[in-house]
C-alpha cells in the first residue's frame, strides 16, 4: 500500500509567491485523492519546478508514478528520497514504498531489506512489519528448506522454539522485567548477607 504525505496548511497568509508554490502541491493532492493520477503528476511536476528541494512534493510524485505503473521511475525516486531525505517520516515512507515496488517486482530479498530499513526508522509501523512477514514467507516458499531438514522434524521444531515471534516492544518489556527481577534478587541477597554477617557461602 502506498502512502501519500499530505501537507496541512495552517500557516498565516504569506506572500503571493509562497502561496503559488503550495497551490500546485494542493492541486496534486486533490487529484491524487480523486485517483486522477495523470493530472496529479502534472501538478506535482509544476510544484517541483517552483520548489525543487521539496522532499514532500518528490515523495507524492513518486507515489503518483507508481500508481501510473511507472515502476522504475518510482523506484528511482523512492531510493533517492530514502538516501537523502532529512525528514524521518519521509525517509521511512520512502523505504516502505520502495519495499512495496520491489515486492511487486518479485525482488524479495531487496524488498525485505527495504522494509527492515523502514522499521528501523519507525518501529511502530504495522504495515511495514506485515509486509516484511509476507515477503519473508514468499521467499521461504520460493526457496524451500533442504531435504535433510525435512527428514528431521525434531530439528525443525527446535529451530521454531528458538526463534519465537516477538515484536520489539515485547522484547523491550521482557528485558525490563528480567532486569527488575535481577535487581530484586540482588537486593534480597544483600539483605540476607547483612543479616547473617556476610559469612554465608555461595551456593551458585
Amino acid at each position: 500500500m502506498n502512502r501519500l504525505i499530505l501537507i496541512l496548511f495552517c500557516l498565516p497568509v504569506m506572500a503571493l509567491q509562497a502561496q503559488d508554490k503550495q497551490q500546485f502541491l494542493r492541486e496534486g493532492n486533490n487529484y491524487y485523492r480523486q485517483k486522477q493520477f495523470e493530472k496529479a503528476e502534472g501538478a506535482y511536476l509544476r510544484a517541483l519546478k517552483d520548489d525543487p528541494a521539496s522532499n514532500r512534493v518528490k515523495f507524492n510524485l513518486a507515489n503518483t508514478l507508481q500508481q501510473l505503473g511507472k515502476q522504475e521511475e518510482a523506484l528511482k525516486a523512492f531510493t533517492e528520497l530514502a538516501n537523502t531525505a532529512k525528514e524521518k517520516d519521509i525517509k521511512a515512507g520512502a523505504w516502505y514504498n520502495k519495499g512495496v515496488v520491489l515486492s511487486q517486482q518479485k525482488k524479495l530479498e531487496e524488498s525485505i531489506e527495504a522494509y527492515k530499513n523502514a522499521l528501523r526508522l519507525n518501529p511502530d509501523d504495522k504495515e511495514a512489519r506485515e509486509n516484511l512477514q509476507k515477503a519473508l514467507l514468499e521467499l521461504k516458499k520460493k526457496n524451500p528448506p533442504k531435504k535433510e531438514e525435512k527428514k528431521d522434524p525434531k530439528k525443525q521444531q527446535q529451530k521454531k522454539q528458538q526463534q519465537p515471534k516477538m515484536s520489539p516492544k515485547e522484547a523491550e518489556q521482557r528485558l525490563k522485567l528480567l532486569e527488575q527481577k535481577e535487581k530484586e534478587l540482588n537486593q534480597r541477597m544483600q539483605k540476607e548477607k547483612s543479616k547473617s554477617g556476610g559469612n554465608q557461602a555461595k551456593d551458585w
